[in-house]
């Protein structure tokens, strides 16, 4: 039998918690690794990336290049910032679990949650974010590395085709990297909003998790954006 805080877990809550789980490793997995990834935005916006690349090496002057990488970069730090941010505040409120049961247990539809319980979603909702500013962070180191090649880059006047071709390749995937692991932090944040519902109850987490998948999918394979990216 379990002890500590999983005691406390009903049924319903190990299914809303095994369904989180199975949800975000499933659709990290089908959306960057399935039959249909490079149909998805993340395909698309590698073909656009390797394509950025090869003009990039048939200009001598890459100011808006740079400029390119570095609004890039300004994006992936404010969601760095603003996760640490949310992580400082998680810590605070774990300091205060007392507080934050009586103030739950007036929320709509919510049972009665035991201090552990309590202690253990939120342990949930702060390793999601801590998830998401590691992403975060790796994206913009590898932002970084990607502004060191393109002062690196060759020109197409200097180089053979092969050579060129093959430096593209590279910045893009280097390009492409940093851009997964931002869209993999900007997931993070919308399963946490997932996970910040169990605080509420089981069922609507549950939900909740559901939607999410759902809404991820809508944009990721039947958006707008993606039929305009699509050529």
């Amino acid at each position: 039998m379990p002890h500590g805080p999983l005691a406390h877990l009903t049924l319903l809550d190990w299914s809303a918690l095994s369904w989180f789980i199975l949800c975000w490793v499933g659709y990290v997995f089908f959306a960057e690794r399935g039959p249909h990834a490079q149909e998805n935005l993340v395909g698309q916006g590698h073909a656009y990336r390797l394509l950025w690349a090869r003009r990039l090496l048939e200009r001598e002057v890459r100011i808006t290049d740079a400029s390119l990488i570095g609004n890039l970069m300004n994006s992936v730090s404010f969601y760095a910032n603003t996760t640490i941010y949310i992580i400082a505040g998680l810590f605070a409120v774990l300091g205060t679990l007392d507080k934050v049961v009586s103030v739950a247990a007036d929320f709509p539809f919510a049972r009665e949650v035991s201090r552990d319980l309590l202690e253990l979603k939120l342990l949930l909702l702060f390793g999601v974010f801590v998830v998401a500013y590691f992403k975060f962070t790796w994206s913009l180191r590898q932002f970084n590395l990607l502004s060191i090649m393109v002062g690196a880059a060759p020109t197409g006047r200097c180089d053979s085709d092969s050579e060129i071709e093959a430096y593209a390749r590279r910045m893009a995937a280097v390009n492409s990297f940093a851009g997964d692991d931002f869209n993999r932090g900007i997931r993070a944040y919308y399963f946490g909003l997932a996970a910040l519902t169990w605080l509420v109850s089981p069922g609507l987490f549950l939900m909740v998790t559901t939607v999410v998948v759902a809404v991820l999918y809508r944009r990721d394979y039947s958006s707008e954006t993606l039929l305009a990216m699509r050529h």
